[in-house]
Order: C-alpha cells, then structure tokens, then sequence
C-alpha cells in the first residue's frame, strides 16, 4: 500500500477502535527509529483487564505478565511512584480519575510496518470491515475556557524558590510543571486527537481510552524499550522554538546543540538514566549511544540522548520498568529529592502525566512512551487537563522557563482554540 493508503486506513482503523470500551492506537507518523519494532499498533476490544492501585501494582504486573503471556497494552502513572519512594504526601485533588496502573488484553490486534498491514490477533475479516467505514470531518470541541494553575507572577515566585534549593545544593535539576485545565469541557476526543497530530505530529504519539477516560497524546518522547535483551531509554532534555526562515532555524537548531546550558541539563539525566539502568544491566553493559542529539519536530527542536544496556538474566523486565520509573526527565537529580520538592512546588496531581503508556508482546518485548504534550479528559466529569514544565537548574532564567511552556502549550492550546 502506499503512504497515503496506509494513512487512510490508520484514520479508519482508529475510527473503527475508539467505538470500543478500551483502544489503544499508537502511531509513530513514519519517524525512523532504529529501536522500535512497529510503525503503528491498534488494540481493541477487551479480552482481560488489569486494574491495581499504588502499593503493590509492579507485583500484580509482573504476575498478570506470567499469567497471561499475550500482547497487552496499558498505562503506568506518575504516582506510582509512591511504590517506588517513600515520599511525604501533600494532597492535591484528582478531578481525572485515572487508574494508577491498567492494562488490558485487547481483542483485536493491528500491526503496520513498513507500509505493510497485518493483523496479529483477532477477525481476519476486520481489514474490510475497516475499509469500509466512512470517514467524516468532525469538529473537535467547542469553545474552551482554559485556566492555569499559577498566574505569571505565581510561576517565576516558584522557579526563584527551587533555584535557591538548587544554590543549597538540595537538587542540580528539578522539573517543575503546571497544569492548563478546563472545566465543564465537552470535547469530541476523536477529532481532537486527530486534530493534534496535524498539527504535532511525533514519533511516540498515542490515543488511548478507558471508557469515559481518554489520553490524546503527541509526545516525542521515549521512556523504555526492549528489544530481546537490549533495554534503552531516550530522554528528552533541551528544547527550542523553530522559525519559519530556513536560515533562521537552521541556525536555532546549531544554537540549541551547541548550547552549554542545554547540554548541562541533558547530561544530568543522561547520568541519572544511566543509573537507573545499573538496576537491571549485565554488568559493564550500560552505555550512551548517542549523547545531545538534535531532533527536528514541527514546532520545536529537541536535544535527546539515548541509553541502552544488556538486561540482567536474574531480572525480571517488569522489574527494570520499575528500577527506571518514574523517568529522570521528568523528576531531576537526585531522583528521590527532585520528586520531594516536585510534591512540594506542584499544585496539580500529576496522575498520568509525565507517567507512561505502551505495550509489552507476548516474549516480553515492551516499548513505553513518556506522557508529555498530552491532552488527559474525562468524559464524565467533562474535566480537561494538559501540563507543561522544564528542567529548572542553577542557570535558568525563569521569564525565559515561562515562555518554554507557552511554547510547550502552544500546539494544544492551538488544537483547543479551533
């Protein structure tokens, strides 16, 4: 089939999938990536269900893994963390209602690689039944009043304070976030997420659904892969705004990856994911792969640094998810303190985001993404919520931190306003 075809069909697959209680599409938009196995996945239909929350949800993974040895697809929240750490607790309300941890055996299973479609599990006749559907152009939401969690004058009070944890030496890097949300919002989920990756298209992008509970996401980020016995994570540290002058933004790109500043806060984590790693590695197997790279997307470029090691044989894969979660990109280092501050500084629940979703494959392959540039809504409680951050270090300016999450905001912000 050709590009066009195949895009087509995703469109109509996708369609077809979100009319089920549970889907979970992901889609890399064509984006080459040497580390992933599939060009696009699509589950849906709910054979097996896993729900647990925070206390022992890494041990009913690991058992629902060896129970059932089948493709499964789900999602790993931020707060799972609490497992992990013991943190101190500053409440803070959950209008989104996630699950910590769900995964689900899905019915129907699509794969596409290289242009190719093939269906992993379920009816042989759904191809047609696909092709068949009409695809309308539908409006994605109306009107939204979106608010944020801290006036301007509120967020650089904040980065002032964590700047000074940071001359004290609590932390060398923290990133903190801030939620955009809209109540009473009524959305077509579909057509918003549709609507997201025209605009933002990326390699890690996913839509998945939880019944009344949805996460439309076009992240560019990867958290863990594993391929065989080979774990890599790919954080993202360093970002800049694109220009529509080629001149001008080839020199933007040159800046960013010459950036000293940039480089700093990426190697922090790149340390930081290397000892993550040493959790779960064949001794002596950690390594960089690829230090700052520069990666171009439609509004931003991106610094990201790849991390790969030979997974342990005495560790058990759900056990190296675990060694490595939350992802050092969006805590900061040292892991356990920036999380503290995090519960701290942070006025919103992070919930999903900045957690994960993905899939693991029935011999224990998985690839887990990182939840950043994403819309989260709940249908039911018609809440929508969307949350930006930075890394914040000894050399942030924060009127510049500020104007990075606009610039992080802005392709949502822009899908939200149509």
């Amino acid at each position: 089939m050709t590009k066009e075809q195949i895009n087509t069909f995703k469109e109509k697959a996708l369609t077809y999938a979100s009319n089920f209680d549970v889907c979970c599409y992901l889609d890399s938009h064509h984006y080459q990536d040497k580390y992933g196995k599939h060009d696009c996945l699509i589950a849906f239909g709910k054979e097996k269900e896993l729900i647990v929350p925070t206390g022992n949800a890494f041990s009913s993974l690991k058992n629902f893994v060896e129970e059932n040895q089948e493709w499964m697809f789900g999602l790993l929240a931020y707060d799972l963390k609490d497992e992990i750490e013991n943190l101190d607790h500053f409440k803070k309300e959950d209008f989104l209602a996630f699950p910590d941890l769900w995964f689900f055996i899905p019915t129907h299973l699509i794969s596409i690689k290289d242009d190719r479609i093939q269906i992993i599990k379920g009816d042989k006749e759904i191809v047609s039944k696909i092709l068949e559907i009409s695809i309308f152009k539908e409006k994605s939401n109306d009107d939204l009043s979106i608010q944020q969690k801290f006036t301007k004058e509120e967020y650089l009070n904040h980065i002032e304070k964590i700047k000074h944890h940071i001359k004290r030496g609590d932390v060398y890097e923290m990133n903190f976030c801030q939620e955009f949300f809209a109540k009473n919002a009524i959305i077509n989920p579909l057509a918003t997420y549709k609507s997201l990756t025209e605009v933002s298209p990326t390699p890690f992008s996913g839509f998945l659904k939880i019944e009344n509970k949805f996460i439309l996401s076009a992240t560019p980020e990867r958290f863990l892969s594993k391929r065989g016995n080979m774990l890599t994570s790919q954080p993202i540290k360093g970002t800049a705004k694109r220009s529509k002058d080629e001149a001008e933004d080839l020199t933007i790109k040159n800046t960013l990856k010459n950036s000293k500043k940039e480089q700093a806060e990426n190697v922090m984590i790149v340390d930081l994911v290397r000892n993550d790693l040493t959790k779960s590695a064949v001794k002596g197997t950690v390594k960089v792969d690829e230090l700052f790279g520069i990666y171009t997307f439609p509004q931003v470029h991106q610094m990201i640094s790849s991390i790969s090691c030979e997974l342990s044989p005495n560790v058990h894969f759900v056990d190296a998810i675990k060694n490595t979660f939350p992802m050092g990109s969006m805590t900061g280092a040292p892991k356990l303190r920036a999380m503290q501050l995090i519960d701290q500084y942070e006025r919103s629940k992070r919930g999903v985001y900045s957690g994960s979703f993905g899939y693991i494959t029935p011999d224990g392959d998985f690839d887990f993404n990182v939840v950043i540039r994403s819309i989260l809504y709940n249908a039911e409680t018609r809440y929508l919520s969307f949350q930006v951050g930075g890394a914040i270090t000894y050399e942030s300016d924060a009127e510049k931190e500020y104007e990075e999450c606009l610039l992080k905001a802005s392709a949502i912000m822009s899908v939200l306003k149509k």
